[in-house]
């Protein structure tokens, strides 16, 4: 039975790329030695990782006011590593509080300097993305979190503030165009829509770097990494060389603006199902819904049913359909890779249930 990756991450890679992959892990190249046993200063590896940062260049249209690293810890080292080199224990920077990620970040950015939470839907279990609020001039920048895998909710439009942005893109990054002029730093971690975990994109916009006071850890310093292109120690050899390789096939299937398209339409027709379906309701404000993450419920009165609507996406091989604790019900990940064919087979499970159950 085929399957279909609803998985919030690690997520579904492209077929071509795990299969370019995988001969590089057999043989990379013709050279006869595996990807994962060749040198991070090999002139095979340098080329993979100038193309790598070329395509990043390429598919955001990055100017060269901005630097990019290959790191690794995720988005959660990024949660500390922001604020320790862009915010200076006597300025302040604001903080937008959408979701478990954020609260977290929020945590680890208070060690090194203060931060005003102008924004939180904590109240309401961050079922929408707060609107209208205030932030103040003299914050260093304001951190935001684009995409909220557990909550199922995504900033459609950005806060109008001459604030620099600092956000973390991990669970949307390449999914669409982003106006990336707006924008002091983006982090994300790979095991999304870029590739397998085990590294994290940086990109910062240089003239944001060494203000604050502090003397920075080497490996900590975001200028270190930059100077040394990503190679200041060993990097995520494995996982730069298949992000590549997923840059390439989202370049070659209409670069930001057609994964935009591909996932607008996805998620459409995922989301008219639940609003149309009798046994189910949508979780996020519907301004709000993400384009990555479909969160949704049983209908009033239907709860019980929940297991069995499990189980029924188990047999018709749908993978990881269960929602997060801290929501409940059921969560659909459908990021670049996912095929439309996938949502078909989830859609049909649904209407059949709601057919032999309703």
């Amino acid at each position: 039975m085929k399957k279909h990756n609803f998985s919030a991450g690690p997520a579904i890679l492209p077929a071509s790329v795990l299969e370019e992959a995988a001969q590089a892990v057999r043989d990379f190249n013709g050279i006869g030695l595996s990807i994962l046993e060749i040198s991070h200063r090999s002139p095979s590896f340098s080329a993979v990782l100038e193309e790598a940062d070329e395509l990043v260049r390429e598919l955001l249209g990055l100017s060269d006011d901005y630097g990019l690293a290959w790191l690794t810890g995720g988005a959660s080292t990024q949660f500390f590593m922001a604020p320790m080199n862009l915010l200076d224990d006597d300025k302040m920077a604001a903080y937008a509080d959408t979701g478990s990620w954020s609260a977290k970040a929020i945590k680890e950015a208070r060690n090194f300097g203060a931060v005003e939470v102008v924004a939180s839907s904590k109240p309401q279990n961050y079922a929408y993305i707060p609107k209208q609020y205030e932030i103040p001039a003299h914050a260093q920048y304001l951190h935001l979190t684009s995409n909220n895998t557990i909550f199922g909710t995504q900033y459609h439009s950005w806060p109008e503030t001459n604030v620099p942005f600092v956000a973390d893109m991990s669970s949307d990054m390449f999914s669409r165009p982003v106006d990336v002029n707006r924008f002091g730093l983006i982090y994300a971690g790979a095991q999304k829509n870029l590739g397998p975990a085990g590294v994290t994109l940086v990109i910062v916009r240089k003239d944001m770097l060494g203000r604050v006071s502090r003397k920075l850890p080497s490996m900590l310093d975001y200028r270190i990494h930059l100077e040394n292109g990503s190679t200041y120690n060993t990097p995520p050899v494995f996982p730069i060389y298949v992000s590549m390789l997923t840059m390439r096939w989202i370049k070659a299937n209409g670069g930001l603006q057609g994964m935009a398209r591909h996932n607008e339409a996805k998620a459409k027709a995922l989301y008219d199902e639940i609003d149309a379906n009798p046994m189910f309701r949508g979780v996020a404000a519907k301004e709000d819904r993400s384009l990555m993450n479909a969160t949704f419920v049983m209908a009033e009165g239907k709860e019980e049913m929940a297991p069995a609507f499990l189980q029924a996406t188990k047999d018709a091989g749908c993978v990881d359909v269960k929602g997060h604790r801290s929501v409940g019900g059921f969560r659909a990940s459908i990021y670049n890779a996912m095929a439309p064919e996938s949502i078909g087979v989830l859609v049909s499970v649904m209407q059949d249930f709601a057919q032999k159950n309703g």
